[in-house]
């Protein structure tokens, strides 16, 4: 889906990266084709900052969007060890990502975090 990792370039410009400069975004494909974008969110209390992952995905959570719902998301750069988790959990199919070489990676979360735990239900 490079088509949603060109869409998050061009959201990727509304970062809040003051800190690091380091300017992340995301857009999240619903499976009735909407869309969310979101980017990363830094604070002087580092901890506190928030990936373009989690925003784009919290952005259709807030829509009513659940786990399942969500078929893609593009995203500018790999993602890290916990937005590979909110990306499990909410079992995005299809996550694409510029690679630090400017190739286009295309896999499944699942791909992106083999021998994850699920929560017992």
């Amino acid at each position: 889906m490079s088509d949603l990792v060109a869409k998050a370039e061009g959201i990727s410009r509304n970062a809040y990266a003051r800190y690091s400069n380091y300017l992340v975004g995301a857009v999240v494909r619903t499976t009735d084709g909407r869309e969310f974008s979101g980017v990363n969110v830094e604070n002087a209390a580092y901890p506190l900052g928030v990936c373009a992952e989690k925003t784009a995905i919290g952005a259709a959570a807030t829509a009513g969007y659940k786990p399942g719902d969500l078929e893609a998301i593009g995203i500018t750069a790999s993602p890290c060890g916990g937005c590979r988790e909110w990306l499990h959990e909410w079992r995005i199919d299809d996550v694409s990502y510029r690679r630090g070489d400017g190739t286009i990676a295309q896999m499944s979360a699942a791909d992106l975090l083999p021998d994850t735990w699920e929560l017992p239900e």
